[in-house]
């Protein structure tokens, strides 16, 4: 079973839908009972990344997340701001990231004469950058729907499995053993993010 895990910040149900659509069994809980139980959990994640780590904590699910990835070492994917919530830190706050993958998050800034905006909004492609089970499979030029103001650069070179360029190149996709995440929203990404999300399902 697939479980995405509620803590009070994310777009739950369209992920649940996209995991319906191809065949998976999944479900939504906040309880750390049901995620215990999980096969495989998805973090999701809208907003800042310092409410997203008070509420974790203040639900009670940092010491069963934390189980699950680093010692049951279960299949773990972040999305979007729940793959910031990955690292160690984030310009964003103050407080420590979940700390599973080495890295920091950064905003975005650039100068007037560079003309981009932030949040960095819409398609975009991505480069693989090593082989991966999450990103197999993904057809010619794929590119995935992004919607961020932050973006992770690994400390590790070795854990970037994807990267993307707007303004600058950062980490678009990572892993870190049986831990994985996506800067972008697959579930927002028609054919590219279902491929993403039956390569989740399968591993």
């Amino acid at each position: 079973m697939i479980t995405i895990v509620d803590y009070g910040m994310g777009n739950l149900g369209s992920v649940k839908n996209m995991f319906k659509r191809i065949g998976a069994q999944v479900e939504i809980s906040s309880d750390a009972d049901v995620i215990h139980k999980a096969s495989k959990i998805l973090l999701p994640g809208v907003g800042a990344f310092d409410t997203a780590m008070q509420k974790i904590s203040a639900t009670g699910l940092r010491e069963v997340l934390d189980y699950k990835a680093l010692q049951q070492r279960v299949p773990v994917l972040g999305i979007c701001l729940g793959m910031q919530l990955l690292t160690e830190g984030s310009d964003e706050g103050t407080l420590p990231g979940l700390c599973w993958i080495k890295g920091h998050t950064h905003a975005f800034s650039f100068p007037k004469e560079q003309n981009l905006k932030v949040p960095h909004m819409g398609w975009n492609r991505v480069a693989i950058q090593r082989p991966a089970k999450l990103v197999e499979n993904l057809g010619v030029e794929p590119r995935f729907y992004f919607v961020h103001s932050y973006y992770v650069k690994c400390s590790n070179p070795e854990n970037v499995i994807l990267k993307t360029i707007y303004g600058v190149e950062f980490d678009s996709a990572l892993q870190f053993e049986n831990i994985y995440g996506a800067q972008f929203h697959p579930e927002k990404s028609h054919k590219f993010g279902m491929r993403l999300l039956e390569n989740f399902a399968k591993l």
